[in-house]
Protein backbone atom coordinates (compact mmCIF):
# COMPACT_ATOMS: atom_id res chain seq x y z
CA UNK A 1 0.00 0.00 0.00
CA UNK A 2 2.89 2.39 0.62
CA UNK A 3 4.33 2.19 -2.87
CA UNK A 4 7.26 4.22 -4.13
CA UNK A 5 6.70 7.17 -1.80
CA UNK A 6 7.77 5.44 1.42
CA UNK A 7 11.44 4.93 2.29
CA UNK A 8 12.95 2.97 5.17
CA UNK A 9 16.32 4.31 4.06
CA UNK A 10 16.70 8.10 3.73
CA UNK A 11 19.78 7.67 1.51
CA UNK A 12 17.58 6.01 -1.13
CA UNK A 13 15.14 8.88 -0.89
CA UNK A 14 17.99 11.40 -1.25
CA UNK A 15 19.04 9.66 -4.48
CA UNK A 16 15.45 9.79 -5.75
CA UNK A 17 15.24 13.52 -4.99
CA UNK A 18 18.54 14.21 -6.77
CA UNK A 19 17.41 12.16 -9.77
CA UNK A 20 14.16 14.15 -9.91
CA UNK A 21 16.19 17.38 -9.55
CA UNK A 22 13.83 18.41 -6.77
CA UNK A 23 14.22 22.14 -6.23
CA UNK A 24 13.07 23.19 -2.78
CA UNK A 25 12.71 20.18 -0.49
CA UNK A 26 10.98 20.71 2.85
CA UNK A 27 11.46 18.30 5.76
CA UNK A 28 8.77 18.07 8.42
CA UNK A 29 8.89 15.44 11.12
CA UNK A 30 7.02 13.91 14.02
CA UNK A 31 5.37 10.90 15.58
CA UNK A 32 1.93 11.44 14.00
CA UNK A 33 0.58 8.85 16.43
CA UNK A 34 -3.08 9.74 15.97
CA UNK A 35 -3.55 12.00 13.00
CA UNK A 36 -5.53 15.18 13.79
CA UNK A 37 -6.32 18.56 12.25
CA UNK A 38 -3.23 20.17 13.82
CA UNK A 39 -1.06 17.72 11.88
CA UNK A 40 -2.88 18.48 8.63
CA UNK A 41 -2.47 22.23 9.14
CA UNK A 42 1.22 21.83 10.02
CA UNK A 43 1.93 19.69 6.95
CA UNK A 44 -0.08 21.94 4.64
CA UNK A 45 1.85 25.01 5.82
CA UNK A 46 5.15 23.13 5.48
CA UNK A 47 4.34 22.10 1.91
CA UNK A 48 3.74 25.74 0.94
CA UNK A 49 7.44 26.44 1.62
CA UNK A 50 8.72 24.30 -1.23
CA UNK A 51 8.26 21.96 -4.14
CA UNK A 52 8.51 18.61 -2.31
CA UNK A 53 7.44 17.74 1.23
CA UNK A 54 9.25 14.89 2.95
CA UNK A 55 7.89 13.75 6.30
CA UNK A 56 10.35 12.15 8.69
CA UNK A 57 8.33 9.66 10.74
CA UNK A 58 9.53 8.47 14.14
CA UNK A 59 9.93 4.69 14.32
CA UNK A 60 7.83 2.77 16.82
CA UNK A 61 10.83 2.41 19.15
CA UNK A 62 11.64 6.12 19.08
CA UNK A 63 7.99 7.04 19.74
CA UNK A 64 8.01 4.69 22.74
CA UNK A 65 11.20 6.31 24.05
CA UNK A 66 9.75 9.81 23.61
CA UNK A 67 6.14 9.21 24.70
CA UNK A 68 6.31 6.17 26.99
CA UNK A 69 4.84 2.69 27.11
CA UNK A 70 1.63 2.18 25.20
CA UNK A 71 2.76 4.48 22.41
CA UNK A 72 2.57 4.60 19.52
CA UNK A 73 -1.05 3.60 19.26
CA UNK A 74 -0.59 2.76 15.57
CA UNK A 75 2.45 1.03 14.03
CA UNK A 76 4.79 3.04 11.81
CA UNK A 77 3.63 1.56 8.52
CA UNK A 78 0.01 2.50 9.24
CA UNK A 79 1.04 6.02 10.31
CA UNK A 80 3.05 6.30 7.07
CA UNK A 81 0.09 5.16 4.98
CA UNK A 82 -2.15 7.80 6.55
CA UNK A 83 0.45 10.51 5.97
CA UNK A 84 0.87 9.52 2.33
CA UNK A 85 -2.89 9.83 1.86
CA UNK A 86 -2.63 13.56 2.64
CA UNK A 87 -2.37 15.84 -0.39
CA UNK A 88 0.60 17.91 0.90
CA UNK A 89 2.85 14.88 1.58
CA UNK A 90 5.12 13.71 -1.23
CA UNK A 91 7.34 11.22 0.63
CA UNK A 92 7.64 9.60 4.06
CA UNK A 93 10.88 8.25 5.48
CA UNK A 94 11.29 6.46 8.78
CA UNK A 95 13.91 7.51 11.32
CA UNK A 96 15.00 5.80 14.52
CA UNK A 97 16.94 8.54 16.31
CA UNK A 98 15.66 11.07 18.86
CA UNK A 99 16.02 13.91 16.36
CA UNK A 100 16.33 14.38 12.60
CA UNK A 101 19.93 15.55 12.39
CA UNK A 102 20.84 12.50 10.29
CA UNK A 103 17.90 13.18 7.97
CA UNK A 104 18.99 16.79 7.56
CA UNK A 105 22.51 15.64 6.70
CA UNK A 106 21.26 13.00 4.26
CA UNK A 107 18.46 14.90 2.52
CA UNK A 108 19.87 18.46 2.67
CA UNK A 109 16.44 20.10 2.41
CA UNK A 110 16.02 23.82 1.83
CA UNK A 111 13.73 24.04 4.89
CA UNK A 112 13.16 22.18 8.13
CA UNK A 113 9.59 22.91 9.23
CA UNK A 114 8.48 22.50 12.84
CA UNK A 115 5.17 23.18 14.55
CA UNK A 116 4.22 26.16 16.67
CA UNK A 117 5.04 24.37 19.90
CA UNK A 118 8.68 25.29 19.07
CA UNK A 119 10.68 28.46 18.56
CA UNK A 120 13.30 28.47 15.81
CA UNK A 121 16.17 28.43 18.31
CA UNK A 122 14.37 25.81 20.42
CA UNK A 123 14.24 23.22 17.64
CA UNK A 124 16.58 20.39 18.75
CA UNK A 125 18.24 20.23 15.31
CA UNK A 126 18.58 24.02 14.90
CA UNK A 127 22.39 24.12 15.12
CA UNK A 128 22.81 21.18 12.75
CA UNK A 129 20.40 22.78 10.29
CA UNK A 130 22.22 26.12 10.49
CA UNK A 131 25.57 24.38 9.91
CA UNK A 132 24.13 22.64 6.82
CA UNK A 133 22.53 25.78 5.41
CA UNK A 134 19.01 24.50 6.05
CA UNK A 135 16.53 27.17 7.10
CA UNK A 136 14.46 26.29 10.18
CA UNK A 137 10.87 27.57 9.95
CA UNK A 138 7.94 27.43 12.38
CA UNK A 139 4.61 26.71 10.63
CA UNK A 140 1.04 25.68 11.34
CA UNK A 141 -1.62 26.91 13.69
CA UNK A 142 -1.29 27.32 17.46
CA UNK A 143 -0.68 24.04 19.27
CA UNK A 144 -4.26 23.39 20.37
CA UNK A 145 -4.46 19.75 19.30
CA UNK A 146 -2.59 16.64 20.39
CA UNK A 147 -2.83 12.88 20.03
CA UNK A 148 -2.89 12.62 23.82
CA UNK A 149 -6.02 14.81 24.01
CA UNK A 150 -7.84 12.59 21.48
CA UNK A 151 -7.50 9.25 23.25
CA UNK A 152 -6.99 8.07 26.79
CA UNK A 153 -3.48 7.11 27.75
CA UNK A 154 -2.71 3.37 28.20
CA UNK A 155 -3.70 3.50 31.88
CA UNK A 156 -7.16 4.78 30.96
CA UNK A 157 -6.69 8.34 32.19
CA UNK A 158 -7.53 11.22 29.86
CA UNK A 159 -4.78 13.83 29.66
CA UNK A 160 -5.41 17.49 28.81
Amino acid sequence: MLGERYFDDAALLARRLRKQAAKRVVLANGCFDLLHVGHVRYLSAARELGDVLVVGLNSDASVRELKGEGRPRMPALERAELLLALRPVDYVTLFHEHDVTRLLETLRPAFHAKGTDYTVEGVPEYEAARRLGVRTVIVGDPKEHSSRSLAPDPQGMRKP
